[in-house]
Order: structure tokens, then C-alpha cells, then sequence
């Protein structure tokens, strides 16, 4: 009886032993393919190639000012449909202001499901960063953003909007659908 209950007390230290082990795999470096990321792995930002980018930036454009609120999240969980990670990213809020000082539109208070920009990738062949930008209302100008860093003070910004089918079935009522970012190639930011 006495043996019986240490080998069950040795198999569940055994166990345990296991899953810790399991639970501390060594991070992956950003841009690791997604084949070769395993279940509940950590894509880090092991050559801080992110933290250059954090920051308040600003420029106008077409006669509004766009800022960009720019922070960096550690260890955000992604779920797709037959795995999760966790990945170190980069997320952009924004206020977009007219030349009158009107806010055209915000993302930085509050939470907005959509208008989200993440980081996806690193380019260090060209120093960007890519972003996804999930659109406006209805997914109106989704698409890619690509950063890049110019100095310790500038950041320049292209933007490639795609387009979206629209009909009254993905797209009920009569949301606002303009995109207000600036869909341009080499806009230049100034940080804050």
C-alpha cells in the first residue's frame, strides 16, 4: 500500500516535471515561419526590432493631421483556427484631425472593433516593419502598412489599401465606410 502511494506521488512529480518543461520552450524569433511555430509557442522580439518604433508620431497630410499612437505588447495571444501562439507585436491607434481641428476619426480611447493595426512581420533585409490593417467600417481599405524606420525622429509610412465587395448582407445599415488614413507611399512621421 505504502509503495503503491509513492510511485503515484513519483509519477505525479514526473508529470508535472514534463508539462513545466513543456510550458518554458525557448521563444522563436519574430518572422519564424507559421509551419514551424508550434502549439502555444512564443514568437519573440528577440533583436528588438520593434521598441525603435514605439512613440508618438505626427504628419499632415492632404491638409489633415494624422497621429499615431504607436505601443508595443508582449505575449498577445493569437488564435487561429487550428493553433494559438503567443507573439510579440506592434499595435497602431490613431486620431486623424481636419484642418479645422474636427477629429475625423480616433482609435486611441476606447476600444473599437475595428480599425485595428498589428504588426505581422519584420523585413530586416529593408528595415520595415509590415502591419495589418483590418479596415474601417465593413473592412473597407484593408490591407498592408508598411513602417520604416528613417532615423531616431522619423518614421516613413506607406499604405496599401484593398478593395472590399460591399453589399447590404456584410454591410447592414449605412455605416461610415471612408477611409481616413492617408493611402500614400513614403509619408514621413515625426515623432512626439
Amino acid at each position: 500500500m505504502k509503495i503503491l502511494l509513492y510511485k503515484k506521488i513519483f509519477f505525479s512529480f514526473v508529470l508535472i516535471g514534463i508539462i513545466s518543461c513543456k510550458a518554458q520552450q525557448n521563444p522563436l524569433p519574430l518572422n519564424t515561419w507559421m509551419e514551424n511555430i508550434p502549439q502555444g509557442a512564443y514568437v519573440k522580439d528577440l533583436n528588438n526590432e520593434l521598441s525603435p518604433y514605439v512613440g508618438t508620431y505626427k504628419a499632415t497630410y492632404q491638409g489633415n493631421e494624422i497621429t499615431l499612437f504607436i505601443t508595443k505588447e508582449e505575449n498577445k495571444l493569437e488564435e487561429l483556427t487550428n493553433k494559438y501562439y503567443y507573439n510579440d507585436v506592434l499595435n497602431v491607434k490613431y486620431k486623424i484631425k481636419n484642418s479645422s481641428g474636427q477629429i475625423l476619426q480616433e482609435t486611441q480611447n476606447g476600444t473599437t472593433p475595428n480599425n485595428i493595426i498589428t504588426s505581422t512581420r519584420t523585413k530586416p533585409s529593408t528595415g520595415q516593419i509590415i502591419l495589418y490593417y483590418e479596415g474601417t467600417n465593413c473592412g473597407v481599405g484593408w490591407g498592408d502598412i508598411y513602417l520604416k524606420k528613417i532615423n531616431n525622429t522619423q518614421i516613413s509610412w506607406t499604405y496599401n489599401a484593398e478593395s472590399t465587395l460591399i453589399t447590404e448582407q456584410n454591410c447592414p445599415g449605412n455605416p461610415d465606410k471612408t477611409v481616413y488614413l492617408p493611402q500614400t507611399k513614403d509619408l514621413i512621421f515625426t515623432k512626439q
